[in-house]
């Protein structure tokens, strides 16, 4: 398999303390230093939050801009993706840093159990987010909790509230979610390439010890890869991950065992339908 992997990084999530792990980056400066090392460890995409100076989530957009700038400044080319997640804020709010134009945002589709509440995501507020996304020329990656939001999915495809095909993530190993099964997740890329075609890209993400799992399922057949301390704050059972790019690096190494190179930023925007950077070639600095 020669296709290129794309990988994305989620480098800080809403909930990841620096108690859990130290290397977790909580304020805009670790993070796009966090985000500049997984760049040049091999990652496409960064999946970004914002916290408060206390670690709380936030959806300040002022937050999102700054660290929209840095990344652009110092990771040419690298895919930018805002999360509008439930944790972060309440209604719209949730979508507030859309207008500063992201490459992506996350876009979950329907509701679903989480640990210890109801991840809320009702049709009026889907459709808002939608909405804004198209507005702005921000690409949805589909965060998929179960089988029917993939199918939410193509008919929000089919009404024309999604630009492009639709990109798809599967996350599996949220408690009370859906969890970790091999059978299920051959079933949801045998469900994506049924609805979106069998060239259609997708993802997987693992949260916890699930992520090495996911990610090796994903590379070896044909997928994209999520990695990063939002979803796993280890390096393996005994050890705590010393950087998000150590995770990024292990998602390479999984590559390589694969025979499937790294996507670079440029082969990554082509993939997706993105816009290209200005000023850039093939995700590097012309």
């Amino acid at each position: 398999m020669t296709k290129p992997c794309i990988i994305c990084v989620a480098i800080t999530g809403s909930l990841p303390q620096k108690s859990d792990n130290p290397a977790v980056p909580i304020s805009v400066a670790e993070q796009i230093e966090s985000t500049h090392e997984a760049y040049e460890a091999g990652a496409a995409i960064v999946h970004a939050h914002v916290r408060n100076d206390d670690g709380s989530p936030s959806s300040d957009p002022d937050k999102f801009a700054r660290l929209k700038e840095g990344i652009e400044a110092h990771c040419p080319g690298m895919i930018v993706q805002f999360s509008t997640g439930g944790r972060s804020g309440a209604g719209q709010t949730r979508g507030a840093m859309l207008s500063l134009r992201p490459d992506m945002a996350s876009l979950s589709v329907g509701s679903n159990n989480f640990p210890t509440r109801v991840y809320e995501n009702p049709p009026d507020l889907v459709d808002w987010l939608a909405g804004e996304m198209r507005a702005h020329e921000v690409k949805p990656e589909i965060e998929a909790f179960d089988l029917s939001h993939i199918l939410k999915a193509k008919e929000m495809a089919d009404h024309g509230q999604l630009i492009g095909t639709p990109y798809v993530q599967f996350v599996m190993g949220v408690k009370n979610a859906m969890p970790v099964d091999r059978d299920v997740f051959d079933y949801y890329i045998h469900t994506v390439k049924r609805l979106f075609g069998a060239d259609a890209p997708w993802c997987a993400a693992g949260i916890g010890r699930h992520q090495i799992t996911l990610n090796e399922w994903a590379v070896a057949a044909g997928g994209h890869a999520r990695t990063g301390l939002e979803d796993n704050v280890r390096q393996d059972r005994d050890t705590l991950a010393p950087s998000n790019a150590a995770l990024v690096r292990r998602v390479v190494e999984i590559c390589a065992r694969h025979a499937r190179p790294v996507a670079t930023c440029g082969e990554a925007r082509q993939m997706l339908g993105l816009r290209a950077q200005c000023g850039l070639k093939d995700g590097k600095a012309a």
